[in-house]
């Protein structure tokens, strides 16, 4: 059986889309016989015991700290988690190491397995460049956003294979010198035997939280400003002019909570719009189950052209439908009018009036919820999709083999 120990920013018991990819990853690989565990760096934010069991699963963690100016923590961190990956990897003995982006892993992962003499394989789930100029914690072109784009392109250049969560991913690394062959699109997916019949509609939560009869659109996730929430709030007033009923439900929080919060309460449309803060993971559930469609109008960027967002393909699995606005990463999601409703980014009246046109024809409703669920079970689904790690690790693992028999055999 082969033993891979992935290399985490961070990792469960923390709650986020990273860590959920990561479960799904390891869980969907011990269950085609791997051996699996997970290693954190030092910005894993929970504090807890050096080797953690969280959800069935072993996570080890880096101890220190990493002081000093800019640059010179970043290398810090690096080496405290070079060191961490080559002590476990010393005593646990993994074939291959799997780290998963930011490029300060990949690096860690690079330099532990050179000295180790075993393979890397560098997963990338988005530019992370990108993603702080998306979160508003960056700047493009400035030095950071060019630094640390140097670094992930280098890693790309020395792993022993690759791994993206999408083509527009992909396209842009062969865009920037890497062969094809080398990189392999594993897509973000769905544990479809944690969804099982969806959850009826409980009108007393909903009474209780003020939604009334409905329709109700939802959105639950992240309030990072490329998600365009502020377009969902104020694209409100276009879909009560037609639906006066509908709703607007809000479950989550981050950087633009409370100025979202503001924003619905200048709202004309303020009485339709609801947060409901974070809520635990368990149930998320029962708020999928007040909605009617779940929206996600993701601004136009070069994140969301490249990146391929999870929350859509959960809205599918739960038998939702979607809309969410016409940019790359959805694009790869859904097709306009089959799988989901796709609409112009940056327009609230676009948003406002493709959700209101979904509202007065309910025809194609049953229809379009089929689609998507089959969509997602034919190509997001982890026990399907796991597999092809197998296909990179043991090819790997055969090269490695390989050049070590090499010698062996000249000498013979």
């Amino acid at each position: 059986m082969a033993r891979i120990l992935h290399i985490l920013d961070h990792s469960l018991p923390v709650h986020s889309g990273y860590t959920f990819r990561t479960r799904a990853i390891l869980k969907a690989q011990e269950a085609l016989g791997l051996g699996v565990r997970g290693i954190t760096g030092l910005r894993h934010p929970d504090p807890g015991p050096d080797v953690e069991q969280a959800e069935g699963l072993t996570f080890h963690r880096t101890r220190g700290q990493a002081g000093g100016p800019a640059v010179l923590r970043e290398w810090r961190e690096v080496s405290a988690l070079t060191e961490s990956i080559v002590a476990m990897a010393k005593e646990w003995r993994p074939d291959v190491l799997h780290a998963h982006s930011p490029s300060l892993c990949g690096l860690a992962g690079l330099r532990a397995a050179r000295r180790l003499g075993i393979p890397l394989v560098y997963e990338i789930r988005a530019f992370w460049e990108d993603a702080a100029v998306g979160n508003g914690t960056g700047r493009a072109g400035g030095l950071k956003y060019n630094l640390t784009r140097r670094l992930e392109d280098y890693v790309v250049t020395h792993a022993d294979a690759v791994v993206t969560i999408c083509d527009g991913l992909k396209q842009d690394l062969i865009a920037r010198g890497n062969a094809a062959e080398r990189i392999t699109i594993m897509p973000n997916g769905v544990d479809l035997t944690l969804f099982g019949a969806p959850p009826p509609r409980d009108e007393n939560f909903a009474r209780d939280l003020g939604l009334g009869k409905g329709p109700v659109i939802g959105f639950i996730g992240s309030f990072y400003d490329y998600e365009g929430l502020d377009d969902l709030i104020d694209a409100m007033p276009v879909l009560i002019e037609q639906h006066p009923d509908a709703r607007l439900l809000m479950v989550g929080g981050g950087p633009r909570g409370e100025a979202l919060r503001a924003r619905a309460l200048a709202s004309p449309a303020a009485r339709a719009i609801h947060f409901v803060g974070r809520v635990p993971h368990q149930e998320v559930e029962r708020y999928y189950a007040l909605c009617d469609i779940m929206a996600y109008p993701r601004k136009k960027s070069r994140l969301t052209d490249l990146v391929t967002p999870l929350k859509p393909l959960e809205a599918m699995a739960q038998g939702k439908l979607v809309a969410a606005s016409d940019v790359g990463g959805h694009r790869e999601l859904m097709v306009d009018a089959i799988t989901g409703t796709l609409f112009t980014p940056d327009s609230p009246r676009a948003c406002g009036e493709a959700l209101a046109r979904l509202l007065s024809d309910r025809s194609n409703w049953d229809m379009r919820r089929i689609a998507g669920r089959k969509h997602v079970a034919e190509n997001h689904d982890w026990h399907r999709n796991a597999a092809r790690y197998l296909d990179v690790y043991q090819e790997l693992i055969n090269s490695r083999i390989s050049s070590t028999m090499a010698p062996l055999n000249a000498a013979a």
